[in-house]
């Protein structure tokens, strides 16, 4: 009765603790989730290769002149002319690129410079060069098209507002290009408004001329931004305030933060807090990467949230909420400095940015806030899985549907726990000293980054193997269930002993490795924290003390936000008896076929599984009955594709044992 009683107590304190929670549906990361859900699903470009496997050509830099004159007048119409000239540097022998021009959205006109003829064929516009260009070679050519008179939720127009809003592939409806997070190229706008329009976008105000009642608008960009990125923001009447933050490292280099917003709302304590927030994210990553920045909010048109474009990020009407703030300005390091690769990456935006927000409440609240901000988003995710990993392999040359890119519990509150955990695994010094470099390193300052360079760089960093925290954490869907159970035995002396055994039960996962705390309580009310490396299931830890210990508690202050379980009381004994014994699959990597041996205490019903990284079955046998002793069975790996997988050997009494396998051709 004892223990039910103690069970009781944990529980109902684990209740108080969830209800103090932030609700996470109040933050920025919620608000940028709901925009981001809501955009239309577009055509992927047909990643054009040479026989290496390369990406033919790599855009260098759009020059865009537009004329949107008459958009700001009723009855607001949506069609505009304009040109860009696309420069491009060959990566291999090309006599022809393809671009995305979505075709509802524009009309192509005509192709100069570099370019003999042209076509266009659904969302692709093909184009013949004037000859055939090695690698390394630079050509430009000038696209002349129209925007129709058309919705396509990119290019916006009511009530004298104008702008673009473009993640993931949206940038194609205004003006073609390689819609590729991956190709990042250099921008140059020019825009052509009324003189009582207030014109925003990439980079830096280069000048602005005034023509009779015409105002050119004309931004630079001196950093590569990535298609999606890429912004227009104009409005009638726009309010307009300028502060200014100085950097830490020049104090006499000032950058100006421009504020955007509508009459009537008052952005005035954003403004308030941009240089301590600017000052927090550069000290503890980098100095603040661009030479402006700023924020606009937008209509009805742009209901909820926030969009991170480089340097002017978009908000919903009057969300001048610090919270949102927070999140979208991590972006400018966490997306738009760095930029995910493909979309298969989106955690190195998303997932940070999320983490970013609730890293902001540290330098207000400490620690404490940081964490209650991470489990809120943990019991999300906890409570709304949908049961797939953060990132599919797949969707790096198949876009997903918004619904799955962009899915609250995943990509959001999943994304954020996962760097939580990575700092606890890590420890803070080395897991500053990680974002520090990350975004320092000019490998990926400006540039892309996939997930895959991010672990390189933790294990170059650490100078250990973590790929295994990568892959069960990131490539595999769902999390650990604990049932752990403990023991504490007087050995007599003064000596004691608590025998601690970890063990999962999760059915929809392979084994989870990770570090545990353990928190032992003693009689005289003070207590120790002990880490040990959990790296096998039902794997026993035998700890001794010369002082009696009378509680043991798991993960005392919830690090390892993603999990579930107990932990109880009272090991029967298992600590007195061998277990099964589950070796590593030979060959490791594998080929087309693998043994996979393991060792029984006694005789035993077991079957052997093998999972993909989504938890998927690919291969299993019956249930079979072996005597005690050594035994392995083979598995056949020929339609399996090369890749990642686990395997897991489930015993007639329940217990699961799990390995990491390798399967390469």
């Amino acid at each position: 009765m004892k223990r039910l009683s103690f069970a009781i107590i944990l529980l109902v304190i684990s209740a108080g603790i969830a209800s103090a929670q932030f609700d996470p549906k109040t933050s920025g990361a919620y608000s940028c989730f709901l925009r981001k859900s809501t955009m239309q699903e577009l055509p992927s470009l047909p990643y054009q290769t040479n026989t290496a496997g390369i990406h033919s050509y790599d855009v260098l830099k759009y020059t865009i002149n537009a004329d949107i004159f008459h958009c700001y007048t009723p009855p607001y119409p949506r069609d505009f002319t304009a040109n860009v000239k696309i420069q491009f540097a060959a990566d291999s022998a090309i006599n022809n690129i393809k671009l995305n021009a979505v075709s509802v959205s524009l009309q192509i006109d005509s192709v100069k410079l570099a370019a003999s003829s042209f076509s266009v064929s659904g969302n692709i516009l093909n184009v013949n060069l004037d000859r055939t260009y090695n690698p390394g070679e630079v050509a430009e050519i000038m696209i002349y098209y129209k925007h129709k008179a058309i919705a396509d939720n990119a290019f916006y127009v009511s009530g004298g507002f104008v702008f673009t809003d473009c993640e993931p592939e949206g940038a194609r409806h205004w003006f073609p290009c390689y819609d590729s997070p991956s190709d990042k190229a250099l921008m140059e706008l020019t825009a052509k408004v009324p003189l009582n329009v207030k014109l925003g976008s990439n980079g830096r105000l280069a000048d602005s001329t005034i023509s009779g009642d015409t105002l050119r608008y004309h931004w630079i960009s001196a950093n590569r931004v990535a298609t999606y990125l890429m912004v227009m923001t104009s409005k009638v009447n726009y309010k307009l305030d300028i502060v200014y933050y100085h950097k830490i490292s020049n104090p006499s280099d000032s950058i100006p933060i421009r504020f955007y917003y509508n009459a009537g709302e008052s952005p005035y304590a954003c403004e308030a807090i941009m240089d301590s927030m600017t000052s927090y994210y550069s000290r503890n990553w980098c100095e603040h990467p661009f030479e402006k920045n700023g924020f606009a909010t937008l209509n009805s048109q742009f209901a909820w949230g926030g969009m991170e474009n480089q340097t002017l990020t978009s908000f919903c009407p009057n969300c001048w909420d610090i919270s949102l703030v927070s999140h979208e300005f991590a972006h400018q390091w966490y997306g738009d400095m760095i930029t995910c690769a493909t979309w298969a990456d989106i955690w190195l935006n998303e997932g940070f940015a999320t983490w970013s927000e609730a890293f902001w409440l540290e330098s207000s609240g400490g620690y404490t806030s940081y964490l209650n901000d991470i489990k809120s988003y943990a019991n999300s995710y906890l409570q709304g899985n949908p049961g797939w990993p953060i990132s599919n392999p797949d969707w790096a040359t198949n876009t997903p549907s918004v619904n799955v890119l962009f899915d609250w519990d995943i990509t959001y509150c999943k994304g954020a726990c996962v760097l939580h955990q990575l700092r606890y695994v890590l420890g803070d010094s080395l897991f500053f000293h990680v974002l520090q470099t990350y975004t320092a390193d000019t490998n990926y300052k400006y540039k892309s980054a996939t997930i895959g360079n991010f672990n390189q760089l933790v294990d170059s960093l650490s100078g250990q193997n973590y790929d295994w925290f990568f892959t069960e954490w990131i490539y595999t869907a769902n999390h650990p269930v604990y049932a752990n159970t403990y023991q504490i035995k007087n050995l007599g002396g003064g000596s004691w002993q608590v025998d601690f055994n970890a063990r999962q039960t999760q059915t929809n996962a392979p084994f989870f490795t990770m570090p545990l705390e353990l928190k032992v309580r003693f009689s005289d009310n003070s207590d120790t924290l002990i880490k040990v490396m959990n790296d096998s299931n039902n794997q026993l830890f035998k700890l001794f003390f010369s002082k009696q210990p009378t509680a043991l508690y798991f993960d005392p202050d919830g690090e390892i936000v993603l999990k579930q379980g107990t932990t109880t009381v009272g090991i029967n004994d298992f600590q007195e008896r061998a277990d099964v014994v589950l070796g590593q699959n030979t060959p490791n990597p594998a080929n087309y076929t693998t043994s996979i041996p393991f060792t029984l205490p006694s005789a035993s019903a077991v079957s052997v599984s093998i999972k993909n990284t989504l938890g998927v079955v690919v291969w299993k046998t019956g249930i079979t009955n072996f005597n005690a002793g050594e035994h392995s069975v083979e598995a056949n790996l020929s339609s399996l594709p090369v890749g990642v997988y686990f395997y897991t050997l489930e015993t007639s009494d329940g217990k699961t044992f799990s390995g990491k396998m390798l399967i390469s051709r």
